[in-house]
């Protein structure tokens, strides 16, 4: 996908299926094959992807068109990088409860 700037609140299943140059059908059968891509859809039942639902897009697109995982293989790539994204977070916290703990020892010792 081109590094398009994502500057519209929504955008439609078309522009989507033209930003990825892939066909409409395509992404409605990713959306019914992936539970975190769900777009918006209004009163009519037309889909309005958020600039999170492109970049979800986005992922998926890489994994399975990109770099040529199946679908199956995809949706395990795409849970361990939650995994891992979780892990990374839970570890940075302890990181920054460790800092603020030898700061106030430090800070402490100084007085």
């Amino acid at each position: 996908m081109p590094d398009l700037p994502l500057d519209k609140r929504y955008y439609t299943i078309g522009e989507v299926a033209e930003m990825f140059q892939v066909s409409k059908s395509l992404i409605r059968f990713w959306e019914n094959e992936f539970d975190f891509l769900r777009p918006h859809k209004n009163s009519k039942g037309d889909r309005r992807f958020t600039p999170k639902n492109i970049r979800q897009f986005e992922l998926i697109h890489e994994l399975v068109k990109e770099r040529g995982f199946t679908l199956e293989g995809a949706k395990q790539e795409i849970k361990r990088k939650q995994k891992f994204q979780k892990k990374k977070a839970e570890f940075l916290n302890s990181l920054q409860e460790i800092k603020a703990f030898l700061e106030q020892v430090r800070d402490q010792e100084e007085e």
